[in-house]
Order: structure tokens, then sequence, then C-alpha cells
């Protein structure tokens, strides 16, 4: 997850590849999103919109996006630190043309609505997001999970009789887990990307949730998060293998925790399509 081990570990990968502190403030900052994304194969037109979505704890600001025809799997994606911002709208509004009906949330709607910082570049953000982080628990997601699930399944877009997708980045991939223990009968497939505190010692850690779900999953493992916790790769596969869920967990070499998203200081284009390329495998089989 972000933290400040993280943002040393990167600071010093930009160093490396002669990228400064200053400049990674600026690719942050959103220089990141001229790299546009790679246009979708056979791309179907979409229909995106703003909306507002009620839980039990308040109303969700969010980004829904869909084909503009028919009924399609519905995913829910959980966002980084950073939250609802355009990059996560990018990649949402790319899935839904390859053919998903995709939520993007803010998570910290409790307490502010997106945008809510002005960088991806968390030493700048720290005193901002630490607080908001520090608000969520696994209760927050399980409630929020299951709200955001009943919201696409309320949408004519969504294929109920399809199993849901949910994917993750940074801490939103122990919301990734919990959303597919929360609601298993929903959720046939799961990814993280990046994701920090999969594996912990508390008795609430995501992996003890694994024998809850039904979903295949996949979980892109960044180097450094792998070089600083090794055997928390083990533990989701012996995790997952003791339960019989199909789990596909891969360290990611050369990349950076927060490779994926195109506005993030350490994007690497090659490992995140790699990544990409994956999930789409991973949806296209789970959730036919």
């Amino acid at each position: 997850m972000c933290d400040d081990r993280t943002v040393a570990d990167n600071i010093k990968y930009l160093r490396r590849n002669k990228l400064t502190r200053r400049q990674f403030g600026a690719v942050s900052a959103g220089a990141g999103l001229a790299m546009l994304l790679p246009r979708v194969a056979n791309a179907q037109a979409v229909t995106e919109s703003e909306i507002d979505v009620t839980t039990p704890d308040g109303v969700s600001d969010s980004y829904f996006v869909h084909p503009s025809s028919g009924a399609h799997p519905g995913v829910l994606i959980w966002p980084d630190a950073f939250g609802l911002r355009d990059a996560k709208r990018q990649m949402a509004k790319r899935l839904a043309e390859s053919g998903y009906s995709v939520l993007v949330v803010n998570q910290y709607y409790r307490s502010k609505r997106a945008p809510i910082v002005a960088t991806t570049n968390f030493a700048a953000e720290r005193e901002t997001l630490m607080p908001l982080m520090g608000t969520l628990n696994a209760d927050t997601q399980i409630r929020d999970a299951m709200a955001f699930i009943s919201f696409l399944d309320s949408q004519a877009a969504v294929d109920t009789n399809r199993k849901m997708g949910t994917m993750g980045y940074c801490m939103g991939g122990p919301f990734t887990m919990r959303t597919a223990a929360a609601v298993p009968y929903r959720i046939g497939a799961a990814a993280s990307f990046h994701g920090g505190g999969l594996v912990t010692n508390a008795d609430d850690s995501p992996h003890l949730l694994v024998p809850l779900m039904e979903a295949q999953y996949l979980f892109a493992i960044a180097a450094n998060d792998d070089e600083n916790q090794p055997e928390a790769k083990d533990v989701l596969r012996e995790a997952f293998a003791d339960a019989g869920l199909q789990a596909e967990i891969e360290v990611y070499a050369g990349a950076m925790h927060g490779w994926c998203p195109p506005d993030s200081g350490v994007y690497h284009e090659a490992q995140a399509e790699r990544a990409w390329s994956r999930l789409l495998v991973l949806f296209e089989s789970a959730l036919a």
C-alpha cells in the first residue's frame, strides 16, 4: 500500500532512471495522462455518466460507463489512494469498450467528493491522504461493496445472469477481497494490481477471507512490494489452493508500486499492458 517506504523505494527507482523528485511531482500532476492508453481493438461504443450512488453511509460520487447497447457483466473498480480521477475514468472506459459495464467509485465519499488531491505524488499529498485512508476499515468496505454491487445489479446495462468482476489498485486490492467474500454469489472474478495489505497478522487480514470466496483471481504484484514482503505471494497461493480456487499470482519484474495507472510517476507501460491483458483473459473466462 502507499506509504513512506513505498514512496522512498519509488523515488530511488526514479533517480536511477534520471527523474528527479521535482520532475516526479510534475509527472504525477497529470502529465502521465498525455500517454494515452492503447485503443481497444473492435471497441464498442459506450455511454458514460457521472452519478451518485446511495450507500448505508451516504452518497458516493462515482463514474459509470458501459456499452451503449445490450446488457453486459458488471465490474466494480476500487481506486488507489488518490481516489476517483481522470486516469481511473480512462481505464474504466477502456474496459467498457471491451464489453463490460463498469462502476468506479470515490471510496472517500464520507469525507470528500472527488477530486481528492491535485497530484499522484504521495509524499506531497500525504497530509490529506493519510487521514482519509484512516476513515476506512473492513466494515466500511463490506457495506460499500454490497451497496455498489446492488447498484450495478439495478442497471439495465448489467447482465444479472452473469457473474460480476471487481478490480482494485494499491489500497483497492484488499477491497476486492472483501467484496469477493461479502457477495460471493455475484463476484466471479477479481484482480488486485500492486495491492497492499493483502496479507497481514491482523484477525481481519484479507487473505483469511479466501474460503468465503467463489472468484477466480489475478494478483499482479509490484517488484518492490514483493521485496518488502516476499512471503505474501506464497501465503496467497496456499490460501487459494486450499480453497480450490484458481489464482494467477505473479511478481511483475521492474514494475514499482503504482505502475499501472497512466498518471503514475512510475507508470510502466509494457508491464501495465501485460497486466491488463491478463485481466481481460480472466474476465473473459470467468464471466462468460
